[in-house]
């Protein structure tokens, strides 16, 4: 904002003396053209600013043709810029694309760009001191605000819908098998057995008194009326808790084997067995089609997200400065690593050289419709903003030298 604004006031400051020099001209030639007797050296200095008022008003003239019409005179060959705005869009974009974006000229300005190790050297200096700060926060805050611009339910459901889909591609039974047989094979499948067998023995434990009211039950009276449905309880919990002691202690108890054939026969039919197959595929898909599913997933996405925004925006959390180690990391290897340097340069070359190939003529097209669509008045103030300056000591450079052309040649008219 500040640039722009000083620009057009210098330019205009600039044009304010430029006149100025050539009032003044005016005024030494009307002075100096009431006291030619005085002195004969009165005729050089008015010599002088005659010659001077005819430099600078030809420059004022040429200077002011070019952006508008001198006086708002219909002269020809005036409002050089305004009248032909398309024709120096087409020029500057043709100019650009043959300059700059042909896939040869490309190529050969990045021929000796070692890019990598610049953006290497830059990323591994920040890693101390108020730059390092800095760029961890930005990228905290950046990710922070990506998550924010994110439609948590609207992601959610893609997302849900992505890993359906995938699910829905994959056949679980032949996979679940051949997890199973490997397990089996490695024997990992036995911390899960003795598991089992104490997760029994606790539920058993945890339902002792429902266990014996359904002895109780289904015990004739004669049992109860002598008191050994009690007993008969007794000795089926007792024999349980025996059994899975057995199970647990011995790893050649036969009920292993049966768990273990049991097991094998089960991986065999998931990789085999059609009717098995199918019944897991439709378990599969009845549970990926539950809508409790659906619910569970997204409110899963959403503290997920949620626990990563509070995270990047913790000033020094734990998420950015991973994020400025690894950073910082990065650097360091673009910056020491020379091979890494030249397949990333080469990788970055083709990669300009295919934008250049691809999208040149586009980019030139959008710069020339760009300044086409600009009305001639902006056109004009951009440019005089950018070059008025200079335009205006070219103005002032005209009136002093048409000043001394102007002595010149009266010095010369005496002399001969």
């Amino acid at each position: 904002m500040g640039v722009s604004a000083t620009v057009p006031d210098r330019a205009r400051t600039m044009r304010r003396t430029a006149t100025g020099l050539l009032v003044a001209m005016a005024g030494v030639f009307v002075l100096s053209s009431q006291y030619l007797g005085v002195h004969p050296s009165v005729g050089y200095v008015r010599a002088f600013a005659e010659a001077a008022m005819v430099g600078g008003l030809a420059d004022w003239f040429a200077v002011t043709a070019l952006f508008r019409r001198p006086l708002g005179l219909p002269i020809p060959h005036t409002a050089i810029i305004p009248e032909n705005k398309d024709r120096i869009a087409d020029t500057m974009a043709a100019f650009l694309q043959d300059n700059f974006l042909t896939p040869a000229v490309v190529a050969r300005r990045m021929q000796d760009m070692n890019l990598a190790k610049a953006v290497g050297d830059y990323l591994a200096a920040p890693a101390q001191g108020d730059t390092g700060i800095r760029l961890r926060a930005g990228a905290g805050a950046l990710l922070a605000e990506f998550l924010e611009s994110l439609d948590p339910e609207r992601l959610g459901t893609q997302v849900r819908g992505g890993l359906k889909s995938l699910a829905a591609r994959v056949e679980l039974a032949p996979l679940l098998g051949q997890m199973l047989s490997a397990a089996i094979a490695d024997k990992r499948h036995l911390p899960l057995i003795d598991s089992a067998v104490r997760w029994a023995g606790l539920t058993i434990e945890a339902n002792e008194d429902l266990i014996r009211t359904m002895i109780h039950e289904k015990a004739n009276g004669l049992l109860r009326w002598t008191g050994l449905d009690e007993r008969l309880a007794n000795s089926v919990l007792d024999g349980l808790y025996k059994l899975l002691a057995e199970v647990l202690v011995d790893p050649e108890h036969p009920l292993r084997g049966k768990l273990d054939e049991g097991l094998s026969a089960l991986a065999h039919d998931l990789v085999h067995d059609p009717e098995m197959r199918a019944k897991v595929e439709r378990a599969k898909n009845d549970l990926l089609d539950n809508p409790a599913v659906a619910t569970w997933w997204i409110g899963v996405w959403e503290r997920i997200r949620a626990s990563l925004i509070k995270t990047a925006r913790e000033p020094g959390g734990a998420l950015g400065g991973q994020l400025g180690a690894s950073v910082a990391e990065l650097g360091r290897v673009l910056r020491d690593d020379p091979r890494m340097q030249v397949q990333l340069n080469r990788f970055a070359r083709r990669t300009a050289v295919g934008v250049a190939t691809r999208y040149g003529g586009q980019i030139v097209r959008l710069v020339s419709e760009t300044v086409r669509r600009w009305d001639a008045r902006t056109v004009t103030d951009r440019i005089e903003s950018a070059v008025g300056r200079d335009l205006q000591f070219i103005r002032m450079n005209g009136t002093l030298v048409g000043g001394l052309v102007g002595l010149t040649i009266h010095a010369a008219g005496h002399l001969l």
